[in-house]
């Protein structure tokens, strides 16, 4: 039961049990300490009527008649409120409780009577009348303090009860403000949830809630802020891919053409050749060779078109050859440039995603050094790194650095087609691409987590 209760409903029901539990431990402790109290007020009264009563009949013999004198003093003494006193022939049963004041709302119950005062007590005290031995008997009666307790446990339960069902009240209209914004949070995570991102929480109450407010606002921000750019990547991405297909397919129209009319040209007059009868052996050359030229203008060109799709050798050789064949490809092309490399051996398998990401990333990165850079040196370095803040994934990733001495970048300079696509799919992974350009270069710096998918891009 107590965990379908809400919060605000377990804290005003805790506060009234320990209210209840104060106010009933506190008149526990005055019934208890009743008897006691009511004990010691019955041997007070009976010590000084003792004393009274020796002092008042010490010269009772030197009455005319003591008997009568003894009456009136017992008649007169009749009179107290605290004790009752007889005569020891008038006391041969206990004398009769005095009645209580039945029109008294407030007077004690029977029931507390006896539980603080079960039994009267008597003493009888010892007199002589002309040498024959009589007593007097001193009962206590102590009404007035079981009924002054009495009063003190209902007033103390009146402004005890009335006391806690204030601030019971007091705590509950508190509690109420201060959890008010608890609806207002689970309205607007059923917003979040249900995908409205501009769902905002009005920040109140406590400084704790207050802050929770202002997260979940900054969280369905940073969601909604999420959310868009997802979807922008998305359609980047497919624009990316249809731009892809259109210039490969201009490509092979602009290149493929060409290089089978060619092929068709000197096919046909190989054909025309040879149903001469005596053919010309120079010419039966020129069109063979023209032939293998074409061929092997087409091999490289398909070679190109492979590896702008998929970098030959990275799924067979790894990684490092991979990266170490690009190096030297562009060391033959330009050799004026010198390339360092370096692929740490604490790398370990990264995943093929992951490989593919950072070979791309090297290679439009070195594409970019040779188109605008200027660049004499460049220094690639791949390194391994721990779970780190902007890398996702709990296995730690690859930090990959292509840092140049070239003339760096305008200020005002845009990023390519290239390394806007290089960004896109490294923050679709889960990494981080940062470019830095200063008067001594360019430095390109990747983080690549290792989690990435084995698809092929």
């Amino acid at each position: 039961m107590w965990q379908k209760l809400s919060l605000r409903a377990r804290i005003n029901l805790l506060l009234a049990l320990i209210l209840a539990l104060g106010l009933g431990i506190n008149i526990a402790r005055l019934a208890l300490e009743a008897g006691p109290r009511v004990q010691a007020e019955d041997q007070s009264v009976i010590r000084l009527a003792r004393e009274f009563v020796a002092a008042i009949v010490a010269g009772l013999d030197e009455a005319p008649d003591p008997e009568a004198r003894l009456d009136q003093i017992v008649e007169d003494l009749s009179r107290l409120r605290h004790v009752s006193i007889t005569r020891q022939d008038d006391a041969t049963a206990r004398s009769p409780e005095r009645p209580q004041d039945a029109g008294d709302p407030r007077a004690p119950p029977q029931w507390f009577v006896a539980l603080v005062h079960p039994e009267q007590t008597s003493v009888r005290v010892p007199i002589s009348v002309h040498g024959k031995p009589q007593s007097l008997v001193i009962t206590s009666h102590p009404d007035d303090e079981i009924a002054e307790i009495w009063d003190g446990i209902v007033t103390q339960l009146e402004i005890g009860s009335a006391i806690a069902v204030a601030l019971l009240l007091v705590t509950m209209l508190v509690v109420g403000r201060a959890l008010a914004p608890l609806e207002a949070l689970s309205q607007a995570m059923i917003g979040i949830e249900a995908g409205d991102y501009d769902a905002r929480v009005e920040p109140g109450g406590s400084p704790e809630l207050a802050a929770i407010c202002a997260k979940l606002n900054h969280l369905a921000t940073t969601l909604g802020e999420a959310v868009d750019s997802k979807r922008q990547l998305a359609e980047r991405a497919v624009s990316l891919q249809d731009s892809e297909r259109k210039e490969i397919a201009r490509e092979l129209h602009d290149e493929f053409g060409p290089y089978l009319f060619a092929l068709r040209a000197h096919a046909g007059a190989l054909t025309r050749l040879s149903e001469v009868d005596k053919a010309d052996p120079a010419a039966l050359r020129k069109h063979g060779n023209a032939i293998l030229e074409q061929v092997n203008a087409l091999q490289q060109f398909t070679r190109r078109i492979l590896e702008r799709l998929r970098p030959v050798g990275l799924a067979e050789l790894g990684l490092a050859e991979a990266l170490g064949a690009l190096v030297r490809l562009w060391s033959e092309t330009h050799p004026e440039v010198e390339i360092e490399s370096n692929v740490s051996p604490d790398l370990g398998d990264t995943g093929e995603m992951a490989d593919l990401t950072i070979y791309r990333i090297v290679q439009e990165a070195l594409t970019n050094v040779f188109r605008h850079a200027g660049a004499t040196a460049v220094d690639i370095t791949i390194e391994p790194v721990e779970r780190q803040a902007g890398l996702r994934g709990s296995r730690g990733g690859a930090l990959v650095r292509v840092r140049d001495n070239g003339r760096g970048m305008l200020a005002d300079h845009r990023l390519g087609r290239g390394l806007t696509g290089m960004q896109e799919r490294i923050l679709a992974l889960g990494g981080t691409l940062k470019i830095n350009s200063s008067d001594d270069g360019v430095t390109v710096e990747a983080l690549v987590p290792k989690a990435a998918t084995s698809a092929s891009i």
